[in-house]
């Protein structure tokens, strides 16, 4: 079903700054929406639940997998993730941008869903900076990082599934690049016959 918002898809090895980047947009641009994705791990720092995600227990998480209640759900580092498809479709059915930070197994599956979504890969502009960023953060002791790490060259391997890639080596310039993305994106005669159909329909009809 086509929707006048669009759907935008973003992927990225932890650590590669896809959250800083995403965050940032959403700053600047009051269109776009994020969605906020289920989850069984515990929050960390400042998260809050309802605002990153929805910290949910795995029983939780077990009945609404059960309810079909989600568009895709995926474990990552040892704990499950999961996109409520009904809250996506509200959100674009009124109009509004909606961006999903993701792993790439579940942005793979909302392609899938969803087909005019928008997918996005941030990659590192090295790997020596990607561990040097899981190190400065603090969050995650030594032999946790060993495993992010081994973790990014799988999800780092599936890159090319995805529609548009921007290397974050100067986040000034990556975040330059997610503005392109989704300013152009909006600018496509699909996205622009389904966000003004009245205007379309008014210019085309004989």
């Amino acid at each position: 079903m086509d929707y006048p918002g669009n759907l935008f898809v973003v992927a990225a090895p932890s650590g590669a700054g896809k959250s800083s980047l995403v965050k940032a947009l959403l700053e600047l641009d009051s269109h776009v929406q994020p969605s906020v994705s289920h989850t069984t791990r515990p929050p960390r720092g400042q998260e809050k639940h309802g605002r990153e995600y929805f910290f949910v227990s795995e029983q939780e998480f077990d009945a609404m997998v059960a309810a079909n209640g989600f568009v895709e759900w995926a474990h990552v580092h040892n704990f499950r993730y999961g996109t409520s498809k009904r809250a996506i479709e509200e959100r674009m059915a009124q109009g509004a941008d909606v961006i999903l930070e993701i792993d790439y197994q579940g942005a793979l599956q909302i392609k899938n869903i969803f087909a005019n979504a928008i997918s996005i890969f941030i990659l590192p502009p090295s790997w020596e900076e990607l561990r040097s960023r899981l190190e400065r953060r603090g969050e995650d002791a030594s032999e946790v990082i060993d495993v992010r790490m081994k973790n990014a060259a799988i999800e780092v391997a599936q890159v090319d599934k995805f529609d548009f890639v921007i290397i974050n080596e100067l986040f000034e310039r990556a975040l330059f690049d997610l503005k392109a993305i989704v300013h152009s994106q909006r600018l496509k005669f699909s996205a622009q016959r389904r966000a003004r159909a009245e205007t379309f329909k008014a210019l085309l009809t004989p």
